[in-house]
């Protein structure tokens, strides 16, 4: 895996220099990165360093930190694509815990291959990108700083292979995936069953996206086997040049035990609405609200469950096309006393402020 990356760089530098193209054509090798550091303050006279355990973006309180980090190197033609990125920071620690080390820093690892001439069909094995919500790992790319509560409860990223079809006209999308389970590169030990997923975007406009992803398998061993049937649906709106507007609503279920056939329930409303009055200035705004009663996701034990809102405001101020800073403060609030002071105290509230500086290249 190690040659393969840096067999990519390599042939990205020649590309660069001219060496990697055949008559003026563009080489198909692409290297690029990212980096986003970060410091936050969580007002709840945390000792450690360390946020509450739902979180797995910007865990770090009171210390700077990278959230991630990664280098990616790329080759794509017309009938192939591959991809492999190495990573590392708090989210990579928190996200890739349960991974065996040899895996903790894969970002990416996958190919793909067009079936067909002339349809847009392709096959993707590997490690890649979730199928599953609207915000990613990569800050820059979403419209918040920080990540919603069900953005950091659902997968990241998944292993298995997924196939893909995009129409001609680029306004559908599907896709069905085998995977690994409930974001692991190494199957759960024990797990003799794969999951299954589904994908389904729709944008009948370029200013309108419609998002449908559906999850179904278990994430433990068969001795203790609970199936997981997920839902998530999103939907963004570019009102204007300078608004837009999205709406998210994920709902999901699991067996209480292997011999029950009842279900726990929790799902996830969340809206969020971004103003952009010039190139580079971006504000942002969103509540979510996070009902988890049964602790399938967010464990509490207190009688009322995870049952919180969230509120937060974000601004961004883009120094270059490369380099983005952005500050953000949010509160969350429960109906219980679920957020644990390190002094051994409850709390049904968190205020905490993050700034970050992202670069890309």
């Amino acid at each position: 895996m190690a040659a393969a990356f840096c067999l990519l760089i390599s042939a990205n530098v020649c590309a660069r220099d001219g060496i990697g193209e055949t008559n003026g054509s563009r080489s198909p090798f692409n290297l690029s990165g990212y980096a986003e550091a970060y410091y936050g303050v969580d007002f709840n006279d945390l000792d450690s360093n360390r946020k509450p355990s739902f979180f797995v973006s910007y865990t770090k309180n009171d210390k700077v930190s990278v959230n991630l980090g990664f280098v990616k190197g790329s080759y794509v033609t017309n009938n192939t694509r591959i991809n492999l990125a190495l990573a590392a920071g708090s989210y990579v620690r928190a996200n890739y815990a349960a991974e065996p080390e040899i895996l903790k820093h894969i970002y990416e690892a996958n190919i793909g291959i067009k079936l067909g001439g002339r349809s847009n069909l392709w096959v993707d094995l590997g490690v890649f990108p979730s199928h599953i919500g609207f915000e990613s790992a990569i800050g820059k790319d979403n419209w918040t700083l920080t990540r919603g509560i069900g953005a950091d409860n659902t997968p990241y990223f998944e292993t298995g292979a997924k196939i893909g079809y995009t129409s001609n006209n680029e306004k559908w999308f599907f896709s069905a995936l085998i995977l690994n389970g409930w974001q692991h590169i190494k199957p759960v030990p024990g797990n003799s069953i794969p999951a299954f997923g589904t994908q389904v975007t729709y944008k009948p406009s370029p200013r309108i996206i419609l998002n449908s992803s559906t999850f179904i398998g278990s994430d433990k061993p068969d001795s203790n086997r609970q199936m997981r049937y997920f839902h998530n649906f999103y939907g963004s709106l570019k009102l204007n040049d300078e608004l837009a507007a999205m709406v998210g609503f994920d709902i999901g279920f699991e067996q209480k035990s292997k011999e029950s056939s009842a279900m726990n329930m929790w799902f996830n409303p969340e809206a969020m609405l971004r103003y952009t009055p010039t190139a580079k200035i971006a504000l942002a705004f969103r509540v979510e609200y996070y009902d988890d009663r049964h602790g399938v996701m967010i464990p509490s034990g207190t009688p009322g469950g995870f049952k919180t809102w969230g509120f937060s405001t974000n601004f961004d101020y883009k120094l270059t096309n490369n380099i983005l800073w952005r500050v953000e403060a949010r509160t969350l609030r429960s109906k219980d006393k679920v957020f644990t002071r390190d002094d051994g105290s409850a709390a049904d509230s968190m205020l905490f402020v993050t700034t970050s500086l992202a670069v890309n290249f």
